[in-house]
């Protein structure tokens, strides 16, 4: 099903109503976002949210994009972390991935310099082969902070590319969700606390005309926003529109989630554990650790699941285990007539890159851009359909080499992963990455190529060459260049504060100052672009 039935010629002109179904992270986002930037529209926006159906809720990590979110409906990351107990994230440890007894770090930054148009990791194979091997991460401001649990304020203009770096932040999803439902009511957006009973598509159009509720109250709209998690009451259930399973890319298919007491410091990463049948996650919040085991049933039962977990707890456990059954994939279509799903809605990519809380963020972004008036223009859902397609199968293919990658021998399920057929946009990444280091962008690529090379090189994919260009500077001035770069790291590395102190302060001065930049100049630090 594509969507391309237009509404009524009748029904043109501006949005009247907006129905979200479902509330928790995805409905609250969607809330605050569509009120404040609808605000001077006469557009009605409501929320249809049940107290008594229980959400996934173990959504604890984001990306960087979050932060473009807190701005955009008027909060500081200061006050979500006061109210959601939430830490700060500089990227994922990754322990046990390539083999047991090995770990990298997938930080939220630049590695070193680009010099001559030449990007930094040509220069560092360069070294490498020339026998002045350093590891990639040493040349990463994120992962030196997050190795040692420090955080400062990244500066908004760096001097140069070995000061950049970004942050995310950890945090407990429902007080999350509590924290933006208080700001779309208070910014008059209606919720209803009731269960969906009937919805009600019209015949002709095959458009949902309105939804019927538990309390009684038939609410109508022009536009019904879906929510409602993996049951997809409206897109999947009332419209149709079919799932499209990738269980056969990624084996995981279940977790079980269970916070407990924090007994380590309070680390400003988020961790992830490769395991026999899985991978196991902790986040660290600063009332809890979260932790869950996100596995292949086919491979461990569920009971040797949860007591795999509990036995891996680094505390007292807090609650009873959190069963979640999934199917990693997405819905053909995200828009369909006049209703746009977001969140476990429409899809489901396993939290392995914290990528959930992004989708729905973006997915919001791209239904703002393309609002329709009543008529429902089918180009509009044929691009969102298209974009977001894209968005979600990129996100899939970057998961899928972390498993693909893996050298954990003698594995049922890893051995397994190692002999995935990769989609060809994946395959081609790793051809041209092996031929000579080139990094590939697609359009709508949620990671970017730091992001790529820490996979690379954590996982120990080797390029055969090097970009010529590397080679207009002898391994001299490539030793003397490098051994700026790690100074420079480690004057900025001295200014930083440890994570727990700038929590305790973040309260205190919400605005504080950026940190001083260290370092001297760019062309000190890598070889003059002669």
């Amino acid at each position: 099903m594509t969507g391309r039935t237009p509404g009524p010629a009748s029904a043109r002109g501006p949005l009247r109503s907006i129905v979200i179904v479902g509330g928790g992270t995805a409905g609250w986002m969607a809330a605050t976002l569509l009120a404040r930037r609808l605000e001077r529209q006469p557009v009605k926006i409501t929320v249809i949210d049940s107290s008594a159906i229980g959400t996934v809720g173990v959504g604890e990590a984001t990306v960087p994009g979050i932060r473009d979110f807190f701005r955009e409906i008027g909060v500081t990351e200061q006050e979500v972390m006061a109210a959601t107990q939430g830490t700060v994230k500089l990227g994922i440890e990754f322990v046990d991935w390539k083999r047991e007894g090995e770990r990298f770090f997938h930080p939220f930054g630049l590695y070193g310099m680009r010099s001559r148009g030449v990007a930094f990791h040509h220069y560092w194979r360069k070294m490498n082969v020339a026998g002045h091997a350093s590891p990639l991460a040493d040349f990463c401001l994120a992962t030196a902070l997050a190795e040692r649990n420090l955080f400062m304020p990244p500066t908004d203009r760096p001097v140069h590319d070995l000061l950049f770096f970004d942050w995310a932040v950890h945090f407990d999803a429902g007080l999350f969700a509590r924290f933006l439902a208080q700001k779309a009511i208070a910014w008059g957006v209606e919720h209803i606390d009731a269960t969906i009973t009937d919805v009600r598509v019209d015949g002709r159009t095959g458009f949902i005309s309105g939804v019927d509720t538990s309390c009684g109250k038939a609410i109508d709209g022009d536009l019904f926003v879906d929510c409602s998690g993996f049951r997809s009451l409206l897109l999947g259930g009332a419209l149709g529109v079919p799932y499209e399973d990738w269980t056969n890319l990624l084996p995981c298919d279940r977790a079980v989630a269970m916070p407990c007491t924090r007994s380590g410091p309070l680390t400003p990463y988020t961790r992830s554990t490769a395991l026999e049948a899985g991978w196991q996650w902790r986040i660290p919040l600063q009332h809890r650790v979260g932790n869950g085991y996100v596995y292949s049933s086919r491979h461990i039962s569920d009971d040797e699941a949860v007591a795999t977990l509990k036995r891996r707890l680094e505390g007292e456990g807090l609650g009873e285990p959190n069963m979640i059954r999934f199917r990693t994939g997405r819905r053909t279509a995200f828009w369909q007539g006049n209703c746009v799903a977001l969140g476990l809605a429409a899809g489901f990519m396993e939290p392995l890159e914290s990528t959930s809380i992004t989708l729905i963020q973006t997915g919001i972004e791209k239904l703002l851009a393309l609002l329709p008036d009543r008529g429902f223009d089918p180009a509009l859902a044929e691009e969102y359909n298209r974009t977001t397609g894209l968005e979600y199968e990129r996100i899939r293919d970057f998961l899928l080499l972390h498993y693909f990658a893996n050298v954990r021998r003698g594995e049922p399920m890893w051995d397994r992963c190692r002999d995935t057929a990769l989609p060809e946009a994946l395959a081609h990444k790793l051809r041209l990455f092996k031929a000579r280091g080139h990094l590939v962008r697609y359009e709508w690529e949620s990671f970017q190529d730091p992001s790529w090379l820490s996979m690379y090189a954590g996982f120990g994919i080797d390029a055969a060459a090097h970009d010529p260009g590397a080679d207009h500077f002898s391994i001299p001035a490539l030793e003397s260049a490098f051994a700026r770069m790690k100074e420079s790291i480690a004057q900025a590395v001295a200014l930083a504060q440890p994570h727990d102190a700038f929590l305790g302060l973040s309260a205190r001065h919400p605005a504080r100052a950026q940190a001083a930049e260290p370092g001297g100049a760019p062309d000190r630090l890598m070889m003059p672009a002669r």
